[in-house]
């Protein structure tokens, strides 16, 4: 209320959709997830540097390695990733990340949380489709 008047509040319209920056609201909720992935994809084999980022690439998650390593470093010293050193025929040593005791612990909780989220969020959207909304109906006392 402004000079005891009534404002009207602001509805964005849909033509402002493209201002509201969905592509940076999307790169942070993939972001949220790279962590779970990463561990998920290191808990069927350990793999180099590369072959995360050609299989985030292929579940859509398009990385890069400056964002793949500070993730990598922060799993290593909370000790849910080692990594081991090899020899590599063609130019520099490659490091191998492996999952410890302590990631297969964290991931089996990130797993059961992930379960939880998407079940909520499925809930949540579903609910929120006007063709699933409950109809008022209005029935006379017999």
């Amino acid at each position: 209320m402004k000079n005891g008047h009534l404002q009207k509040s602001r509805v964005t319209p849909i033509n402002n959709l493209n201002n509201m920056n969905t592509e940076n609201t999307k790169a942070q909720m993939r972001k949220g997830i790279l962590e779970f992935c990463i561990l998920s994809l290191i808990d069927k084999r350990e793999m180099y540097v590369s072959d995360l980022i050609d299989a985030l690439k292929k579940g859509k998650l398009d990385v890069v390695e400056g964002t793949l390593y500070p993730l990598l470093t922060r799993l290593k010293n909370g000790e849910f990733l080692s990594y081991r050193w090899e020899e590599s025929t063609g130019g520099p040593p490659r490091k191998y990340y492996q999952i410890t005791e302590k990631g297969k612990l964290f991931l089996a909780e990130l797993i059961n949380t992930w379960q939880d989220l998407t079940e909520s969020v499925n809930q949540i959207t579903k609910n929120n489709n006007p063709t699933d909304a409950p109809q008022n109906s209005f029935e006379p006392n017999s």
